[in-house]
């Protein structure tokens, strides 16, 4: 059985896909980019302010299917430039306890709206 997930707190889908998808006891969630919810912008700014509006915008999906970050399993950050790793990754850790999930991160060519980062997420639940 598959459910879609919204958050009110996380930018409506921009194309045909789900924010979020329930799949038996994993949810997965589409790639994030830093949509502001409320106005439907890019975040202004450098990698850490693209990356904190990314990782808030995770976390309200997360708490909309009754999750917090202790259940994410993977994630999968895609950077506009590997140079943007290190801003990126201090912001990102702030989010994780003492046990972060696996993860890939790449580089590539160009993201949705022009963004500088976009993660995907993978969380156990129950």
């Amino acid at each position: 059985m598959r459910r879609a997930l919204q958050a009110a707190g996380a930018p409506a889908a921009i194309g045909p896909y789900s924010p979020g998808l329930v799949a038996g006891n994993l949810l997965f969630l589409s790639g994030q980019i830093p949509l502001d919810p409320a106005s439907g912008r890019m975040v202004e700014g450098d990698i850490s302010a693209q990356t904190e509006r990314v990782m808030q915008n995770i976390e309200a999906l997360l708490l909309a299917a009754g999750l917090g970050f202790d259940s994410v399993a993977r994630t999968t950050v895609f950077l506009l430039d590997m140079d943007d790793f290190p801003a990126m990754n201090a912001v990102y850790a702030r989010f994780f306890g003492d046990v972060p999930p696996a993860r890939s991160t790449v580089q590539v060519a160009r993201l949705p709206r022009d963004a500088r980062v976009e993660i995907d997420v993978i969380a156990v639940v129950g």
